[in-house]
């Protein structure tokens, strides 16, 4: 792992335990404390949110804007899937694991491999 990803990896890691360490929290004083207590909905109606900022920044950045706001857009969508993931009793391992899982497959394979899978599932 380089210096950069084994940084941005660490970081993740620890905004992760910050975010986990909000369940149960004071939803007066903590933003994320209160996303946890309003629930499924709050917590996913933000990465909709969020989501539909990213790409509206991305078309400003194709039509010129700065690309620290596309930066910042996808800070708060990535903060916000951290707090989903939390709330569902997941981590940020989980998600790099499943990267990881998929690495060297090209789209393709792993979509195809995908709809197999499913097809197993339900009998067909």
């Amino acid at each position: 792992m380089t210096q950069d990803t084994q940084s941005t990896g660490d970081t993740l890691l620890r905004l992760a335990a910050v975010i986990d360490s909000r369940k149960g929290g004071d939803p007066d004083v903590s933003y994320v404390s209160r996303l946890f207590h309003k629930g499924d909905d709050a917590v996913l109606k933000k990465i909709g949110e969020e989501a539909t900022e990213v790409v509206l920044a991305a078309k400003d950045v194709r039509l010129g804007a700065e690309r620290k706001a596309l930066v910042s857009e996808t800070a708060d969508l990535w903060f916000h899937c951290l707090v989903m993931l939390s709330h569902f009793d997941l981590s940020p391992a989980d998600v790099i694991a499943e990267l990881a899982r998929r690495e060297g497959l090209s789209g393709l394979e792993e979509k195809a491999l995908r709809k197999s899978r499913e097809r197993e599932q339900n009998g067909d």
